[in-house]
């Protein structure tokens, strides 16, 4: 596998309630336990980073797939939830929904578009497998 890229990030201080950061300062903030989890809530968590990386990602997959398939994807949008789950054998997990809107695509379309861009994108080759990941078109 070749290397294309490498992210950084540091964690510092208490886990879900310290600090994150990217060595080249682009990434700077808080981090806490949600209040819907017990904690202070105020600042951003690490599911919230997960849901927002997976967003991303996934549009871009979805914008390539678009120009791969000479599909128009203007106005498109891809809301991503990430939840955070109690696994039955003790510990955690994580699920996520991805909800993608294509306005200029009829339905048929739209999914065979999110198909391919579920093939594509690299948080979903990722996840595959290892976490429950629900795709809907809007």
């Amino acid at each position: 596998m070749k290397t294309l890229y490498t992210a950084t990030a540091v964690a510092l201080g208490d886990g879900r309630n310290g600090h994150i950061q990217s060595p080249d300062g682009f990434l700077d903030a808080p981090v806490r336990v949600p209040q819907e989890l017990g904690g202070p809530g105020g600042a951003t968590n690490p599911e919230q980073l997960f849901a927002a990386g997976y967003a991303a990602c996934f549009h871009s997959a979805l914008k390539l797939a678009a120009t791969q398939s000479r599909a128009d994807a203007s106005g498109s949008e891809v809301v991503a939830d990430v939840m955070l789950t109690a696994l039955p054998t003790g510990g955690y997990g994580l699920a996520a929904n991805l909800e993608i809107t294509l306005p200029e695509l009829d339905r048929a379309a739209a999914e065979e578009l999110v198909a391919k861009a579920h093939q594509i994108c690299p948080y979903s080759n990722a996840t595959r497998g290892n976490i429950e990941v629900t795709l809907s078109v809007a």
